[in-house]
């Protein structure tokens, strides 16, 4: 499992023309799904996520969570995160997970992060083409993959 997170002022996602989720202060983190990736990614990725200190303190030290910050979050699936681009000039998608196992992986980081944030976070949907608005605080960009725990 990939993702890349973002400390923002603020983010939306809108599909349809429709805003979906909307944040103030907090992350928003873009998440992709292969086939190996199981409950103990998702529990390590949302504890790491929620606990991540990267929000400044009141000496403007990267020192706070997004738990400490009381912050928001927006969780969006993003398979062209597994892109291949070694060879030529198309990605490949190959090593992200088809619907059937990537939406219940999806739904059950959801909950994880609810569980670890204690409160609801904002979604893009699966599959749907999304527009992702947001200003980049900082700019702070993380990313992380569970399969390489650096």
């Amino acid at each position: 499992m990939r993702v890349v997170i973002q400390r923002v002022k603020e983010a939306s996602v809108t599909i349809h023309n429709e805003i979906r989720s909307a944040i103030g202060k907090g992350l928003l983190v873009l998440v992709g799904i292969e086939d190996a990736d199981t409950t103990e990614d998702i529990e390590w990725l949302s504890q790491k996520i929620t606990q991540l200190r990267i929000f400044d303190d009141e000496a403007g030290v990267m020192n706070l969570s997004l738990k400490d910050i009381n912050g928001d979050l927006i969780l969006v699936s993003q398979f062209t995160l597994h892109a291949a681009t070694k060879k030529g000039n198309r990605p490949s998608y190959i090593k992200a997970s088809k619907p059937p196992i990537a939406i219940p992986l999806y739904e059950a980081m959801i909950k994880q992060l609810e569980t670890d944030l204690g409160k609801p976070i904002g979604t893009g949907e699966f599959g749907a083409d999304m527009k992702v608005a947001l200003i980049n605080d900082g700019p702070v960009t993380i990313i992380i993959d569970s399969k390489n725990k650096e």
